[in-house]
């Protein structure tokens, strides 16, 4: 029988093989130091891989009865271009019938002007990674001012101390993760994961 929820540790292998996940000393926006990077474009370089980790996350949501009830008509929704593979990934996996993302100009996230002008169907926000719940608040403010609710919220990954629901709205992952950040190189350097490895600047 086919897994089409494969487990934590699958989903990691995947992130593993295909470079997604990197281990090094990494220096986030923020100016804070870890030793873990995700970059899951990456992974979904690969339609095997891609299909794999969106039908896993759309069955998350079909397994919910609120949300299966209402498909086809229903938008998924990505906060960023980011998350815009995930995205298209899982509307085809649950043959949702809108697809949107937001963008961000001016340090704003906001979504094209016209979109305003049309019906969004009830939203399902789906992104490649659940960091700090930054991007996905924003998003569901997004949604509501277009008169429009959230049905759903899932991520690939998302991190041990990031959010677990928005606006009582569980928040589903296929794997979660335990980033230790350092607010120096110092604390970073004296920490157990520290390796020789040179320091990278990352974008989130």
């Amino acid at each position: 029988m086919v897994n089409l929820i494969p487990p934590p540790e699958d989903v990691m292998q995947i992130l593993v093989e295909t470079g997604a996940y990197r281990r090094g000393h990494f220096i986030y926006p923020n100016g804070k130091h870890a030793s873990h990077y995700f970059q899951m474009p990456l992974a979904f370089r690969y339609y095997d891989n891609a299909r794999i980790l969106s039908v896993a996350l759309s069955r998350l949501f079909r397994m919910e009865k609120a949300i299966a009830s209402q498909l086809p008509k229903v938008s998924v929704i990505s906060p960023s271009p980011g998350g815009i593979m995930v995205a298209f990934g899982v509307r085809e996996a649950l043959g949702a019938q809108q697809i949107y993302w937001a963008e961000m100009e001016n340090g704003t996230r906001q979504f094209r002007q016209f979109l305003s002008e049309y019906e969004v169907y009830p939203a399902i926000i789906v992104d490649d990674i659940n960091r700090s719940g930054k991007a996905i608040t924003e998003t569901i403010a997004l949604v509501k001012e277009l008169g429009t609710k959230v049905i759903g919220i899932g991520t690939i990954a998302k991190f041990d101390d990031a959010p677990t629901e928005f606006d009582g709205i569980p928040a589903k992952s296929l794997l979660s993760f335990d980033v230790n950040f350092y607010d120096s190189e110092e604390e970073w350097k004296n920490s157990r994961s520290a390796s020789n490895a040179e320091e990278e600047k990352v974008r989130y």
